[in-house]
């Protein structure tokens, strides 16, 4: 079993799940490569936070304010970042001419022009695995719809919906967050944030956007600032993107509609997709995590979706029963397995079951980019290659 020394740089809470993640990889009994977490940095370390980690992880032995310190450690391998998005380019550069291997969250800096350093980084250091976290892709019924992708059961696309609801700053009076600070988090406000998670499983298919029209909405323009005060909340709350897609292999092309929303009365945290074929149809939303509906077209006969139960029907084989539900921690788990399995054996272990990569932030930030165009503009805006 190879052991690989992590790093964690940014200790919320996304940090903590991928401790709890490392915590239970013995759930993955085929897996021959495997975490330590050996270092953690935080900006302050009187908190809760770091107190966590010191409690929880037996393997640690680097606790510092000071990411170059944890950077500079030979024992790290691989460094998880979890910082805001105005900090991405800084930080993952210097981590990867530091030598590390990379896994790191979306948006993969905080514009375009911050992506397209960090990308010019990764090929100057193609002997590193470089990454950006997304745990919605590995669902056992995203898995399914990959393959049914890969197969070619669709037939010919004719439509695909896809989104990341949920409802966060429903509340008016929630008091502002660096998610809600242009400085901190960029010009794409929502789409930066819950767009990648969007994305991910479109571009994996090979579907390419050629041009945008795009209506953004910043519907609750000031909150407070948690001092009795009230600030401008500068980033858009909402995104709804409709999009001409090409399939790369065949040239054709077909809608596709985006939606980010952070305020979306009724929901919680739904990531769904929709795709319609001329040969079969399938619809899923994490509001049924475990359900996935598929319609096939035989012959003349009647119209009627199937509804399937998952299960345990993974990627990384785990300890857990086939008929068991699968949760979101059970997703973080896949993803951190496809990370790891491709870090080992320089390869992921089949087209849909491999994190994120480089190529793919840099074609969403090519699509942000193109509708903050489109809203400013009120226009359909091509999307550059």
């Amino acid at each position: 079993m190879r052991t690989v020394r992590f790093g964690i740089i940014g200790c919320g809470m996304i940090g903590r799940e991928f401790a709890s993640a490392a915590a239970r990889w013995l759930h993955l009994p085929e897996m021959t490569v495997r975490p330590q977490i050996v270092a953690v940095c935080n900006r302050t370390l009187a908190t809760p936070k770091i107190d966590w980690f010191r409690d929880h992880i037996p393997t640690l032995k680097q606790v510092t304010s000071d990411y170059r310190e944890l950077l500079g450690n030979p024992d790290v391998e691989a460094v998880y970042i979890a910082v805001p998005h105005h900090l991405h380019a800084e930080i993952y550069l210097e981590a990867m001419e530091a030598g590390k291997h990379l896994m790191g969250e979306k948006p993969f800096g905080i514009d375009r022009q911050a992506n397209e350093a960090i990308f010019a980084c990764v090929r100057k250091h193609p002997e590193l695995c470089v990454r950006c976290a997304s745990q919605f892709f590995f669902f056992p019924a995203a898995q399914r719809i990959g393959r049914m992708i890969e197969a070619g059961a669709f037939g010919k696309i004719i439509e695909v919906n896809v989104g990341f609801l949920h409802s966060s700053d429903l509340n008016p009076d929630k008091p502002i967050n660096w998610k809600r600070t242009r400085q901190f988090n960029g010009d794409y406000g929502c789409l930066g944030d819950l767009g990648p998670h969007v994305c991910t499983l479109p571009f994996r298919a090979g579907w390419v956007p050629r041009n945008v029209r795009a209506v953004l909405s910043n519907i609750i323009p000031s909150r407070p600032d948690g001092q009795g005060g009230v600030v401008p909340c500068e980033t858009w709350d909402n995104a709804t993107l409709l999009c001409e897609m090409e399939v790369t292999d065949s040239g054709e092309r077909f809608p596709l509609t985006l939606r980010a929303h952070r305020i979306s009365p009724g929901q919680r945290n739904n990531w769904y997709i929709e795709i319609l074929g001329t040969a079969a149809s399938a619809r899923y939303s994490l509001r049924q995590a475990n359900t996935l509906e598929v319609l096939e077209y035989q012959g003349g006969a009647e119209q009627q979706w199937r509804r399937i139960e998952m299960g345990q029907e993974t990627a990384f084989r785990s300890i857990t029963q086939e008929l068991a539900q699968f949760g979101v921690c059970d997703a973080i788990l896949q993803m951190w397995a496809a990370y790891l399995y491709e870090l080992h054996a320089g390869r992921p272990l089949s087209r849909f079951a491999g994190c994120a990569r480089p190529e793919e932030t840099a074609l969403w930030h090519r699509l942000f980019t193109a509708a903050l165009e489109s809203q400013a503009g009120g226009k359909t805006v091509p999307v550059s290659r």
